[in-house]
């Protein structure tokens, strides 16, 4: 990872509340809840979070006492260089320690944290800078976890409860798609400069790019209806052969949290159950549905590097987290040709590049070695964020990796072609 950028106790401060103010609405049966074995419950994503800064900020610190020994295996992700792991399939069935106990975990680490930026030597700080900067982007990776898991709890439980209480705001209708065009050529991809990135980010290298254009904008859910209604789902030529096994095992007909009632699509949201908004971008799909979408549509999905390419030059906005929005909102109007919109924000974006290393990688030292490298098989790269995405998180060089059925996530299309 990266040591610029290095955080301050402000930042810490100001990470650590968000987190609690997200988990806040979620009420402690809520909590404990694992509703698959791909996501965690609440309560374990903020005693996780809290082991990260304990385990690899606070080790041999003489101001911090551990917490709770047995918190070092319950609490432990995939982190095995530090030691054993409770499985992960059973993190649901852990009913103690309480919630009440976690948040408590959290304040005394926190106190802790204090102490060490307070009195640490300047030689300890330097040497520990970049993990305590490299902990907050892992928590605001966990704070849209939690909206992705909560929302799969809910949508699990037959009252459909809602996370957010106020109706979300209508989406005005999509402008007709376009396309900007980019030349042929040899791009820098990758970061580069001043400021935090993973090490899955690195090295910044020149990689050819042939000439292509990208969609103006993200696939809306009105798009897809047509894709369903014109027999998408019962296609097998439109789709990879893994992923025409996936939908005649799964018996997938729609998106994610999509239901038919009374001859009317529905939608599982933050929001609760509600219509689905055919202007709205489409949400919840997976890498072998985006991939059948464009075939369908006679196109293709973007490279990573493409995407990248076309968002390197544009500002860092759209519908993130601190927009105080919990779904995809759509598109700004009229740009007046300046540039694909939606860029960051409303979903992450399905490409169509595996995730593997790009040339000269090589992972962190130690422990923090194992957080990006070891995942680099069989998973897809998406790109630009979502609603829940902090934009203090976000940027151009982003990669963000999930396997292609995976449709739990908030991710979404944007489509690509060759260049004519």
């Amino acid at each position: 990872m990266s040591n610029h950028d290095v955080a301050s106790w402000d930042q810490y401060v100001e990470v650590r509340s968000e987190t609690e103010a997200l988990a806040a609405p979620i009420r402690s049966e809520d909590a404990q809840i694992q509703s698959m074995p791909d996501a965690s419950p609440t309560k374990w994503h903020l005693g996780h979070t809290t082991w990260f800064f304990e385990t690899f900020l606070l080790d041999g610190f003489s101001g911090h006492r551990i917490v709770r020994e047995e918190y070092r295996v319950l609490f432990n992700s995939y982190y095995n260089a530090v030691g054993a792991q409770h499985p992960r399939l059973r993190r649901g069935l852990i009913t103690r320690p309480s919630l009440d106990e976690v948040v408590d975990y959290r304040h005394a680490v926190d106190a802790s944290v204090r102490r060490f930026l307070d009195t640490a030597s300047t030689e300890e700080l330097e040497r520990k800078a970049g993990i305590l900067t490299v902990g907050l982007h892992h928590e605001q990776q966990h704070q849209e976890l939690i909206m992705t898991d909560i929302l799969h709890v809910y949508a699990s439980n037959p009252l459909k409860p809602r996370y957010a209480e106020d109706e979300p705001p209508p989406v005005a209708a999509a402008e007709p798609m376009r396309w900007h065009a980019y030349p042929e050529g040899i791009y820098w991809i990758g970061h580069e400069g001043e400021g935090f990135a993973f090490d899955n980010e690195y090295p910044r290298h020149r990689q050819f790019v042939h000439a292509f254009e990208l969609a103006s904008r993200l696939v809306t859910a009105g798009e897809y209806m047509e894709f369903m209604s014109s027999g998408g789902y019962q296609r097998p030529e439109l789709w990879l052969s893994d992923g025409w096994a996936v939908v005649q095992n799964e018996r997938w007909q729609a998106p994610m949290y999509w239901e038919r009632r009374s001859g009317t699509w529905w939608q599982m949201s933050l929001y609760g159950l509600r219509p689905v908004d055919p202007n709205a971008p489409l949400c919840h799909v997976s890498y072998y549905e985006a991939d059948a979408f464009a075939r369908w549509s006679g196109v293709r999905l973007p490279t990573e590097a493409e995407w990248e390419v076309a968002a390197s030059s544009l500002p860092i906005e759209g519908n993130l987290s601190q927009n105080g929005s919990y779904r995809p909102a759509g598109p700004p109007r009229s740009q007046n040709g300046s540039g694909p919109t939606q860029m960051y924000g409303d979903v992450w974006e399905w490409t169509q590049s595996a995730y593997l290393p790009y040339h000269g990688y090589r992972p962190a030292v130690g422990a923090l070695g194992e957080y990006n490298g070891k995942f680099m098989c069989n998973q897809m790269v998406l790109r630009g964020g979502s609603f829940a995405t902090s934009a203090k998180h976000i940027r151009p060089t982003y990669r963000n990796f999930f396997y292609p059925a995976s449709r739990w996530q908030f991710l979404g299309i944007r489509l690509a072609r060759d260049a004519e």
